[in-house]
């Protein structure tokens, strides 16, 4: 036992070699899309503004625009009202002009004092109260961007804040990387699909919905390979049916002995480059290549196939798509358990948070996808440690891991 632990590759190893390879086959392919169909697709190449952002001095208040070398103390008369939207006269000298907020500044208008600071006469005339400087509560134009300046990089995946942008810029079109074909397959005589009636010994393939639909969450077109028996030909046939796919992504067969049958075709017709890792739930994770095809295993318990996919698949799709930063933002929060037996492998537990405290379900087995269901994240605890309530631990959000 303790020579296999040794043997075993640690977490931050494998992340590196997997990002290596993902570096080293970039998704080339570029498509030109709407806005309205770009969300979490990668930019392909840097927006650069097209236009002044604001395009023209506006009014971050409601209130009154002045020329602040009319203010001697007198009160001004109001010479028009401007609305956003609309195209002012230019001020008239010892005048002033009631404006809303995000309406254009009147040519001769420095500054806008907000309504809250003006006295209004029975003549109409308005009072200023406090001092004022000049550019108070103005936007000034190219304030958020100049025309010709980069606001989004090459790589950055587009979410609802990145499109926003976008479309503040005019950008009605986006070019981005092409989405990375994955072929998904199950392996397992015990799998079947739910709304399948079970037989003995069987049980509903889970896997499979949990990572198409993250799948497509990461903008990935996915390729359904269906349930290959545990069966070294008939995976053999799979692999080989596969084509114009960038990944192959399967779910159990990678068990060490006899059962590990995906790594058996990977060493027969292709290269195992990853096998078996210092990670729990999860260590019998295989990646290689079948025929110049990347290919990734992962585990068959529905936990293990969470954690691993997460932490090392994620990363994996997302660099080959061009993003720059995989890694997955991780908090400090304070342990709401003890942990007095440290392992040799890094452990990732499913846990949630309590009154800002991280607490774990109850049954940490790779087995239990309830566990994931009950909780808000992983929280990782290192190899060869120990902690006692109240210590700081890293915990990773699911909101994080599944965007």
């Amino acid at each position: 036992m303790a020579g296999e632990a040794q043997a075993l590759m640690p977490v931050e190893q494998a992340l590196e070699a997997l990002l290596r390879q993902a570096q080293a086959a970039p998704i080339t392919g570029v498509e030109t899309i709407s806005i309205e169909e770009a969300a979490g697709r990668i930019l392909s190449e840097p927006l650069r503004a097209t236009l002044d952002l604001p395009p023209w001095p506006n009014s971050a208040m409601d209130g009154y625009a002045v020329c602040t070398a009319d203010l001697e103390g007198q009160p001004l008369s109001v010479c028009q009202k401007i609305f956003a939207g609309t195209q002012p006269k230019p001020l008239e000298a010892g005048r002033c002009a009631r404006i809303f907020t995000g309406a254009p500044m009147p040519e001769g208008a420095d500054s806008v004092e907000m309504q809250e600071n003006v006295e209004l006469l029975d003549d109409g005339r308005v009072r200023f109260i406090e001092p004022i400087r000049a550019g108070q509560h103005v936007r000034p134009q190219g304030g958020e961007a100049r025309a010709g300046d980069e606001v989004l990089a090459a790589g950055v995946r587009l979410g609802p804040i990145e499109l926003g942008l976008a479309a503040s810029l005019g950008a009605a079109q986006l070019r981005v990387s092409r989405k990375i074909r994955v072929a998904l397959l199950s392996t397992g005589d015990e799998l079947v699909d739910p709304g399948e009636s079970l037989r003995p010994g069987q049980i509903y393939n889970s896997n499979r919905v949990l990572l198409r639909h993250w799948l497509h969450r990461l903008g990935c077109e996915v390729i359904d390979a269906g349930i290959v028996r545990d069966d070294a030909e008939q995976v053999r046939q799979c692999l080989a049916g596969l084509a114009d796919v960038d990944l192959i992504l399967s779910t159990g067969g990678v068990s060490v002995g006899e059962a590990d049958f995906l790594g058996q075709v990977l060493r027969e017709e292709g290269e195992l480059t990853l096998w078996k890792l210092a990670i729990k739930p999860g260590k019998p994770l295989t990646c290689g290549s079948y025929r110049g095809v990347a290919v990734i295993g992962l585990p068959g318990n529905p936990a293990s196939t969470l954690v691993t996919f997460g932490l090392l698949a994620r990363p994996y799709l997302l660099r080959r798509m061009g993003v720059t930063e995989v890694t997955p933002l991780s908090i400090q929060v304070p342990a709401g358990f003890s942990w007095t037996k440290p392992g040799k492998r890094r452990e990732y537990l499913r846990a949630r948070l309590e009154s800002g405290r991280a607490v774990l379900y109850a049954n940490q087995s790779s087995s239990i996808l309830r566990s994931a269901a009950w909780a808000d994240g992983l929280v990782e605890v290192r190899e060869h440690s120990q902690l006692s309530e109240g210590d700081l631990v890293s915990f990773i959000s699911f909101t994080e891991l599944l965007g």
